[in-house]
């Protein structure tokens, strides 16, 4: 039961608004690569990675000399195979590799009938909680929805997004307009759901002192962590010292190294394990038995995926003995999904463990091609552009002077949604 093919194809899936956030803006879709793992008995395994278009395709085919006739369980070996560390110093591989060891976990797992979660030594729970993602949206094309700038237009998003989903924890990513303008959000949040815990994440851009002031502006509030308020190592740990409420991050404790260095030093409290950011589903479940080892909690981090790499999250989540906090998605933003069945479920502000065999999810092929084809139609976008402000660059620090009153970009539509594509 060895590879013999692999194929790779880029979607882009429509969300419900474009999402603002503190370096620019998902301009109203997310864009997907989806590969295709393929055995010698026509078994296919699925993985997911972010960007898409012919550099990325070309990226993953590429490996093919690597693959073709690997046994898709033997898991360390393709690690070694991809991401040794003298072909990183030339080659980045490491989200390449997330996307191909996800397939193939999938792969393995189907061919012995086993879940992701029982190839990392099986599952301590069957429902993994989620946060509400709350961000300021632009409207999209319809004027159908979006739009929130304001702290009652983001409690009212958050209110709709409880009573659909039942989420008990809120996530405001902030860093977009002035750091006055988050703490006043959070403050209108937690009066609007006093018995609910509540997360600010600006990813990195203020500076060590604003981020203080913003942390000891909002202690008070039943927070679970303040994630990646500034950057680096060294600022996040002056801002540990300095504030109450615990630390967070997925941007600067990404690889082994820096996990060591954060847990020797005891410079962040929370580490967010990604299954592409950290090489795959794997390396982020033995970081999170690292952290377990010193007594440190993890959570599971979203990249703004759809179906498959949610199944690889749900599969970390169910397997991590130390998911103390609930997971991020970017999930509930979308309006589709391209998996059998349509998008996962969510009951009580969780999502069931899939059951199925590898991930536990199927890609549906119709769906694959159409919003292949819905990518070839609207292309893709710079995730660090803001059709908002067309010449703006994000620098990190910077004070923030966007206007919170600014509901469309006034110089391009970021989204222009084809008929039928959703």
């Amino acid at each position: 039961m060895k590879i013999a093919d692999i194929k790779v194809t880029t979607v882009a899936v429509p969300l419900e608004a474009p999402l603002r956030h503190a370096n620019g803006t998902h301009w109203g879709r997310f864009i997907r690569v989806i590969v295709e793992v393929v055995d010698d008995e026509g078994r296919s395994g699925w993985g997911e990675m972010g960007g898409g278009g012919q550099s990325a395709e070309e990226a993953i085919l590429s490996l093919k000399p690597y693959l073709i006739g690997h046994d898709p369980i033997q898991l360390e070996q393709l690690r070694w195979k991809l991401m040794n560390p003298t072909a990183s110093l030339y080659n980045n591989r490491m989200q390449l590799h997330a996307a191909i060891e996800m397939a193939c976990m999938d792969l393995a797992g189907k061919q012995r009938g086993l879940r992701a979660c029982d190839l990392l030594g099986g599952a301590i729970r069957e429902q993994v909680p989620f946060a509400a993602y709350l961000f300021y949206r632009y409207e999209n094309e319809q004027g159908t929805s979006g739009g929130e700038t304001q702290p009652d237009e983001i409690v009212a998003m958050a209110r709709e997004l409880k009573q659909k989903h039942g989420f008990s924890c809120h996530k405001l990513k902030g860093g977009h307009f002035r750091p006055d303008h988050d703490i006043a959000v959070m403050e209108a949040l937690a009066d609007a759901f006093p018995q609910d815990t509540f997360r600010l994440d600006p990813n990195g851009v203020w500076s060590v002192e604003e981020a203080i002031r913003v942390g000891q502006a909002i202690q008070h509030l039943p927070n679970d962590y303040l994630e990646d308020p500034t950057w680096g190592l060294e600022g996040m740990r002056r801002v540990r010292e300095k504030c109450a409420i615990p630390t967070a991050t997925n941007q600067v404790v990404v690889n082994f190294e820096q996990l060591a260095q954060s847990i020797r030093h005891t410079l962040v409290d929370v580490v967010l394990l990604d299954t592409t950011f950290w090489g795959g589903l794997r390396q982020a479940y033995k970081a999170g038995t690292v952290l377990e080892t010193f007594q440190h909690s993890a959570a599971v981090h979203s990249s703004g995926e759809l179906g498959v790499q949610l199944a690889s999250m749900l599969h970390l989540g169910a397997a991590l003995p130390n998911l103390n906090f609930a997971a991020d998605a970017h999930y509930h933003h979308l309006q589709d999904d391209i998996i059998v069945g349509g998008p996962l479920k969510y009951e009580n502000g969780a999502i069931d463990v899939p059951k199925g065999p590898g991930l536990g999810v199927e890609v549906d092929r119709d769906k694959l091609a159409r919003y292949a084809e819905y990518y070839r139609e609207v292309g893709g976008y710079h995730y660090d552009r803001d059709p908002g402000r067309p010449e703006w660059f994000s620098v990190f620090p910077e004070k923030r002077f966007a206007d919170p009153c600014m509901k469309t970009p006034p110089h391009s539509r970021p989204l222009r949604v084809v008929s039928g594509a959703s």
